[in-house]
């Protein structure tokens, strides 16, 4: 049997077209109304005590730490992950590339209201009553047709480095989740019906959050869980990426040289039974330049029932229903904060 795809999941949820096209950044010279936000609350600066952990993959131990920063975080950061800094480079240098071409050319890859790839606004943004300061690209696959449109003689090598990243991204999000699901002592068994389920649902998301006039009155990303089971991340060089957690507030987390970001997603929180916290993220405006970042969304097929694993030694009650990932995609394209306790016991 083929498995329903995200792409498919997304289009039971058409959005109104005014959520879907992106401001005309480049016309514009002070900021609009429209996207003026109340003051963002303050964010700690990254320190040794309040940094996410940083995991090293080659270490013996990393199952246990990844398991560890899963728990108290929800996010960690990973190196010696084995995606080379070169495609790093190139891969941000063509998302680069993409976000500086002129915007009636970007219109022309524009996702459509019903469709899930292709360039466009941020996905929750009908649950706020201002905009964002971010255009974004979404890729699932292949990006030929999207690209052809906005380089009709020169796509190739755009939509080589978007294939071989994915293919990447992948294998590390696999190799995480071995680890991840590891940790959480669930039978062998189990973990490779969870990691080996075919047809797994990935999309890659390139990120602009472009100069703005007034950074402090505006916001990059409004805070937000991932619907995913992993989001694996790339930075580039500009601060404003934050999380949020418990008892702390707000909590940069600045890039560092070649490594990427991990953060669990509402999927792996119901997979866990609530042990790893979906963490809450957003990103912030503070540079008078433009961010990219590059996000990778590793998920189970549409199809799949999703529901807490049972572990070796059981010490409580399921929390979540079992539901399947469609079913999920469709609660929380309806209720972004509200969806995981629409499903809970």
């Amino acid at each position: 049997m083929i498995m329903s795809t995200l792409s498919e999941a997304y289009q039971d949820h058409p959005l109104h077209p005014h959520h879907v096209i992106p401001l005309d950044f480049d016309s514009v010279r002070a900021l609009p109304d429209t996207h003026v936000w109340p003051p963002a609350s303050h964010a700690l600066e990254s320190d040794d005590r309040l940094s996410i952990p940083t995991v090293d993959l080659t270490d013996p131990d990393a199952g246990k730490l990844v398991g560890q920063a899963c728990e108290a975080w929800g996010a960690f950061q990973v190196t010696n992950h084995a995606i080379p800094l070169d495609l790093l480079r190139e891969v941000e240098s063509e998302a680069r590339r993409l976000f500086s071409l002129p915007t009636e050319q970007k219109l022309k890859a524009l996702r459509s209201p019903g469709g899930a790839t292709g360039y466009g606004l941020a996905r929750i943004s009908p649950f706020f009553n201002k905009y964002m300061w971010h255009e974004g690209f979404t890729i699932m696959g292949s990006s030929i047709d999207h690209a052809r449109d906005l380089w009709p003689n020169d796509y190739q090598r755009f939509c080589d480095a978007m294939e071989d990243y994915q293919k990447r991204m992948k294998e590390l999000a696999i190799t995480l989740m071995h680890l991840i699901l590891k940790s959480l002592d669930i039978s062998e068994e189990e973990r490779t019906r969870v990691v080996s389920a075919g047809g797994a649902s990935t999309a890659l998301q390139l990120n602009s959050y472009p100069f703005c006039p007034d950074p402090n009155r505006a916001m990059g990303l409004a805070p937000h869980t991932d619907t995913s089971l992993l989001t694996i991340l790339h930075q580039s060089t500009v601060n404003g990426l934050q999380i949020f957690k418990d008892g702390v507030g707000w909590v940069l987390v600045s890039p560092t040289n070649g490594s990427l970001v991990v953060n669990v997603g509402d999927l792996l929180h119901v997979l866990s039974n609530a042990q790893f916290p979906n963490v809450l993220h957003r990103v912030v405006l503070k540079e008078n330049q433009q961010r990219l970042s590059l996000a990778y969304f590793y998920c189970l097929p549409s199809d799949f029932h999703i529901s807490p694993l049972a572990p070796l030694n059981p010490t409580r009650m399921p929390l979540f229903r079992s539901v399947s990932v469609r079913d999920y995609i469709g609660i929380k394209a309806k209720n972004l904060e509200k969806a995981l306790s629409l499903i809970r016991f």
